[in-house]
């Protein structure tokens, strides 16, 4: 289950979705959500699926990829929408039994859930899944250097940010390691009763919370050595420019939620 989760993963490539300039990437994905949760019809969800789609077929990035990022995602998913289908009681009753009632209105908001938090970790992966932690640490950066003349940390911000989505596969394989070595040295961590494995979890969290804390200072360590002193006189190797492919990716996700907004 661990190695499912593909969160702040970076997959090279030379795809028209690489080679976009970062600062329209994050721009674009914050339209995408816009339009997700913006559209509340059939029509709507469609229309967000097929930009979703549009856009994982020119990222170049395997399809399998963006399932293995929502497959953890599941069980907590059926999960919520189960909650729904038993709370919601407007609209036509389709099934009952006892006290239990599946409503038209319910089952349709736990399907809406279901596919519009699917298409949300699809589609937010993409950002993650074409450009390059050192790449967005800089877009993040120049797209809140306003905050600079309020005195704001925007480089520490921006380099916490980057860093927490760069250790988060490191830490996945971390908990990997240590599962391996505990059922190793005979833990129950799979089997036995829902107590057993949640104080199992004691044996997994205190030596992956000592490894952060170590591989924390480590780094620390290494950026002092390198002379690092946050972002003040900074200077970058590689300038970011946009180009006309980054405005008409930004005018087709315009159109895209424009579309949402005419058929909500």
């Amino acid at each position: 289950m661990l190695k499912d989760i593909t969160i702040g993963q970076y997959f090279p490539g030379e795809s028209i979705i690489h080679r976009l300039d970062p600062r329209f990437k994050i721009v674009i994905t914050l339209i995408y959500i816009v339009m997700l949760f913006t559209g509340g019809t059939p029509l709507c969800l469609c229309i967000g699926a097929l930009y979703t789609f549009i856009a994982i077929a020119l990222s170049g990035v395997p399809l399998k990829m963006f399932w293995r990022s929502v497959r953890p995602l599941l069980p907590f998913l059926v999960i919520t929408a189960v909650i729904n289908l038993m709370l919601v009681r407007s609209g036509d009753v389709l099934w009952s039994w006892k006290a239990i009632k599946i409503t038209e209105d319910g089952l349709n908001i736990s399907a809406f859930m279901i596919v519009r938090i699917s298409l949300l970790v699809m589609g937010t992966s993409i950002l993650t899944y074409t450009t390059s932690p050192v790449t967005l640490t800089d877009a993040i950066e120049r797209l809140l250097s306003p905050l600079k003349k309020l005195h704001f940390p925007v480089h520490e911000l921006a380099m916490m940010m980057t860093i927490a989505l760069r250790f988060i596969p490191t830490l996945i394989e971390e908990t990997d390691k240590i599962i391996s070595a505990q059922k190793a040295r005979g833990a129950e961590i799979d089997t036995g009763s829902f107590m057993t494995r949640a104080k199992s979890l004691v044996s997994i969290l205190v030596p992956l919370f000592v490894s952060a804390f170590r591989r924390a200072d480590e780094l620390a360590t290494a950026m002092e050595c390198r002379c690092y002193h946050g972002g003040e006189g900074r200077t970058r190797l590689r300038q970011l420019k946009s180009a006309p492919r980054d405005y008409i990716a930004l005018l087709y996700t315009i159109g895209f939620l424009a579309a949402v907004i005419w058929f909500k």
